[in-house]
């Protein structure tokens, strides 16, 4: 605790500004879109949609400085606990579980408390630390079986468990991803890579009879132009919300004076469609900025990341990156119709609180490697420069 506080007082000179300020400057852009998106009449208000952003962007600083003073080595050393904390976490959906008009019995509901929590969130975060603590323990041996084997246990726990007790394919697909993302930055063989791909379109028939059927249809629709062709049924939505981010322009209609947004006419316009009400009021032109700003985020991951002389917190870096992009990818990817609807916000600018404190939090973790880019608590074997692992 006392080396806690200690790196805590420190924070303001060891860490990292750069990251600070560019979510600072992209969660205030969200904070103005939001209440431009949530002005219509159909919110009844956008005041207290601003004020709770606001409140989950100074919490979410206040987690940022937290998280980035944690020893990530002794964490990771107790990762047992992390396991049984995420276990926790989901099976309090059991009692407390809501699906705050999502489908997905996701969010966690407390009596008394003014605000929902999604604990797949708060997940993530412990993920990518669990992750980064396996395959530091298998460093020397990361592409043979039992260490993949693992890694995809780990895995295979915590996703079990989200779909299970929610349903929320999303976030599900979220580990997925930064377990891809770390797995191929550690220097886990490509066989490895190929041989899941292989698995991967074995189970595909298997497991389509299984999805729900509005699963099936939000598929379907990206894949078969015949299917709702009119887009009267499944498709709906995603026609009236492309329509919108592709008639603002080079320049957008301007904040506040978007025609869909204004009338409250798109679907989720403050949250997952955020982009498409982005794209009618301030066009091409904000769009790109925003996604500028989106990249810088995980390109400085990246970047604090190679400057790691540490194995694991070099992984811990591009765990965040790989989150943050798929999740990027898969919010403007529903919006312009190549990616199916699976409920995941534009990092930073939808509107959220658990998403917002959860991301300034995850990228705690990056400034804390920024901080301390070598291991605290003993040496640690630096991984060399990949080789592809095609000779393994």
């Amino acid at each position: 605790m006392h080396q806690f506080i200690e790196e805590l007082k420190d924070f303001p000179k060891k860490g990292d500004w750069v990251l600070l300020i560019l979510c600072l400057v992209t969660a205030g852009a969200g904070c103005i879109i939001i209440a431009s998106a949530t002005s219509a009449e159909t919110f009844d208000g956008n005041a207290r949609y601003i004020l709770l952003q606001l409140v989950a962007v100074m919490l979410g600083c206040f987690m940022y400085a937290v998280v980035s003073s944690i020893d990530q080595d002794y964490i990771s050393e107790h990762r047992v606990l992390l396991v049984a904390f995420n276990i926790f976490l989901l099976l309090l959906l059991i009692p407390f579980g809501t699906d705050n008009n999502t489908g997905n019995r996701s969010w966690l509901d407390f009596p008394g408390l003014p605000v929902m929590i999604q604990p797949a969130e708060i997940c993530k975060i412990t993920y990518i630390l669990i992750m980064a603590s396996v395959m530091a323990s298998h460093q020397n041996d990361i592409s043979k079986f039992p260490s993949v084997l693992h890694m995809v246990l780990h895995l295979g726990i915590l996703v079990g468990f989200n779909m299970v007790l929610s349903g929320d394919a999303g976030v599900s697909l979220i580990f997925v991803f930064i377990f891809i993302g770390m797995a191929f930055a550690g220097g886990v063989s490509l066989w490895w890579f190929l041989l899941a791909i292989v698995c991967i379109a074995v189970a595909v028939p298997i497991v389509w009879p299984l999805l729900g059927g509005y699963q099936r249809e939000r598929i379907m629709v990206l894949i078969d132009p015949t299917f709702d062709a009119q887009g009267i049924g499944a498709r709906y939505h995603s026609k009236i919300n492309l329509q919108s981010l592709t008639g603002g322009g080079l320049t957008g209609q301007g904040l506040f004076h978007g025609n869909r947004t204004q009338g409250g006419n798109l679907f989720a316009q403050h949250t997952d469609y955020i982009f498409s009400s982005m794209g009618e009021e301030l066009g091409f032109a904000g769009c790109v900025f925003i996604m500028v700003l989106e990249l810088l985020i995980i390109g400085r991951c990246i970047y604090v990341g190679v400057r790691c002389q540490d194995y694991m917190r070099r992984l811990v870096c591009y765990g965040a990156a790989s989150a943050l992009m798929f999740q990027l990818m898969i919010n403007v990817g529903m919006c312009i119709g190549v990616m199916p609807v699976i409920g995941l916000t534009l990092p930073l600018i939808s509107y959220g609180g658990s998403s917002v404190v959860t991301i300034f939090a995850m990228l705690g973790l990056v400034s804390g490697a920024y901080a301390r880019p070598q291991a605290l608590s003993h040496e640690r074997y630096i991984q060399p420069v990949r080789s592809y692992g095609l000779n393994k």
